[in-house]
């Protein structure tokens, strides 16, 4: 048990220390949260839980901060909701049941839809085998 403990302090603090980084990949989501902003700029990730304290959330947070470097290089944002009672914006629009990851493409397409933590290698190669990423690794080389 204080193992777990320690991996959701150490996951928490770590995303707080990411994400007062100004060179920051995560999203603060308020209940006006709109993604749209981020259309043709950025792919956004969407990780909804029911709780901060869910183990499947802590899985995700902790795969996402071992490789934010990796979703960073992608063009990716994170957006984190934790909190149904807040009828955000993006639970609206997405309706989650429980935990969900969501990859939307920066043309807004819905790429990937999982109820469970997702693997950053397997999120960068969907990511990858997107048309406008191609193209932006054949401009990169």
């Amino acid at each position: 048990m204080k193992f777990v403990t320690s991996i959701l302090f150490t996951a928490l603090c770590a995303t707080h220390v990411v994400a007062s980084d100004a060179d920051t990949i995560f999203l603060d989501v308020t209940p006006s949260t709109d993604i749209g902003a981020y259309e043709w700029q950025n792919r956004v990730l969407v990780v909804f839980a029911n709780s901060d304290r869910d183990p499947r959330l802590q899985d995700q947070l902790a795969m996402i901060n071992e490789e934010v470097e990796a979703l960073r290089e992608r063009d990716v944002v994170v957006a984190i909701d934790t909190n149904p009672a807040m009828k955000s914006k993006l639970r609206t629009t997405f309706r989650p049941h429980g935990f969900m990851i969501l990859l939307i493409g920066k043309d807004g397409h819905k790429a990937l839809r999982k109820p469970f933590p997702w693997d950053i290698r397997e999120i960068s190669r969907t990511i990858d085998k997107m048309p406008m990423r191609q193209q932006e690794m054949r401009q990169d080389n």
